[in-house]
């Protein structure tokens, strides 16, 4: 009796956690296909949802074909576009039309669940309903932040519920164990408690075994994330805009990071760099003084004379600050006529920005180079060249970096991901033409004269070898 009342519990538990483990799955995951599109489809499609790239916009496509065919339509051009659109059917082709010759990745290996997980995803960015902070969606139109769904708690649960799930069961073994040894006759003179079963050799041994898989995926998993942080956008000690200076200005990136045609990096500019045009310009449009005033103080320039301090690098801090302080005293008072309680309250409050953005533990001294925070990072054994890329790849700086001409907090656009290197590497054309550094491939150039092919992708001269990036 003892043993059918064990497997009864057992089998009762067995439903429950079954049960919520289905119902779990059921309803797509949003977080899940977040990521999904980020790792897949983010470096040809916008996240926005709304405008067209190097792809079609996403939003409302699920409606379409479901209306024109049918869902299993959709998931078999996600997996497949080309195979579709060699069979001829009419939306594939459509597509092919309007986007060629960029090839959709092909995404076999998706299972169902994840393509329902992306689709869903792309339908609450679309409509606004996915990442609204409280207050609806005027909150989050007014720069309110996606606030991701944390799921710790229902894993903490499930984790508990499939523990005891397995301490039944181990009871429950230990039990039958226990009645055939005393069928046989050979049992012993005392059932194993509770503890001496889960402390055996084998329990331990099974523990250690999943501690080791546990330990190996988590370190492989941070291992293949380095460096792949997609949309952060830190605060920087200086807040650039470039959305005012690529974007408004229309500045060429390549004047600022100018290492980015001649050099491996495409380096931050020094601050003589700002003050080729700031020696004129000394009053921001949108912050006033607040922030080109860090510029000045980190370089030992004084705006009021125009001209640079002597021996700066040798000045007390009150010393600076007077100079400073002096500065924004003078440009309040020319912008409104007098010096009151708020001029003083807005020197105050922008000397404590200066001290604050130009020093910190390491660096005691506001004189010395910007501490920009650094976005894009990729792992040391890779190798990437912004020159090889930029002067002989023709590439934009845009496909990498998003439309940063529109950012005014600079952010990781890219996945950055082997994937997506590979996949690009696999899209893009050769800009044969004109191009001297493609000149040794005389084979591809004849074979372009003649007809016989009409492109060369990266792929077809190395692109993908694993030495030309890890060597």
């Amino acid at each position: 009796m003892i043993h059918k009342s064990f497997f009864y519990k057992a089998f009762l538990l067995l439903i429950f956690s079954s049960s919520s483990l289905i119902a779990f799955a059921q309803a797509p995951d949003l977080d899940a296909g977040k990521s999904l599109f980020r790792a897949n489809c983010g470096q040809c499609h916008l996240s926005d949802m709304k405008t067209a790239s190097t792809g079609p916009a996403l939003g409302g496509a699920q409606a379409i074909w479901e209306d024109e065919h049918s869902l299993e339509d959709l998931y078999t051009w996600i997996r497949n576009s080309q195979a579709m659109i060699a069979d001829g059917h009419p939306r594939a082709v459509a597509l092919w039309d309007q986007y060629k010759p960029t090839i959709m990745t092909p995404m076999p290996n998706l299972t169902d669940d994840e393509i329902a997980n992306i689709l869903a995803y792309i339908d609450g960015v679309y409509k606004g309903t996915y990442g609204v902070p409280e207050g609806g969606p005027d909150v989050a139109a007014a720069g309110g932040t996606e606030e991701a769904k944390d799921n710790t708690g229902l894993l903490v649960i499930l984790t508990l519920i499939l523990a005891l799930f397995a301490v039944v069961m181990t009871r429950i073994v230990s039990n039958l164990n226990y009645m055939n040894q005393v069928k046989d006759g050979t049992a012993p003179a005392r059932r194993k408690t509770l503890v001496e079963t889960l402390t055996s050799k084998g329990v331990i041994g099974f523990v250690l075994f999943a501690l080791i898989v546990l330990g190996g995926y988590t370190t492989v998993n941070n291992a293949i994330s380095l460096g792949r942080q997609q949309g952060y956008a830190p605060e920087q000690p200086i807040k650039f805009s470039h959305a005012t200076h690529a974007g408004l200005q229309q500045i060429d990136c390549q004047y600022c990071h100018d290492g980015a045609r001649r050099s491996k990096h495409s380096v931050i500019p020094a601050a003589n760099t700002c003050m080729n045009c700031h020696k004129a310009i000394k009053v921001g449009s949108q912050y006033g003084t607040a922030e080109l005033t860090k510029i000045f103080a980190s370089i030992g320039y004084d705006p009021s004379t125009d001209q640079y301090i002597e021996n700066y690098d040798e000045m007390e801090e009150k010393d600076i600050e007077k100079i400073y302080k002096k500065w924004i005293a003078d440009t309040y008072i020319t912008e409104n006529g007098t010096f009151d309680s708020k001029g003083q309250e807005l020197i105050n409050e922008q000397w404590d920005g200066i001290k604050s953005s130009l020093t910190n533990e390491t660096k005691e001294k506001i004189q010395g180079p910007i501490e920009w925070v650094r976005i894009h990072n990729l792992p040391d054994h890779v190798y990437f060249n912004h020159a090889q890329h930029v002067s002989v790849g023709k590439v934009e700086c845009q496909t990498c970096h998003g439309t940063v001409e529109e950012m005014e907090v600079v952010q990781q656009s890219s996945p950055l991901s082997m994937g997506w290197c590979v996949n690009c590497h696999r899209q893009t054309e050769v800009q044969f033409k004109d191009n001297d550094y493609y000149n040794s491939y005389r084979k591809y150039h004849e074979e372009i004269a003649s007809g016989e092919r009409s492109k060369v992708t990266v792929e077809e001269i190395g692109g993908i070898e694993c030495q030309k990036c890890h060597y």
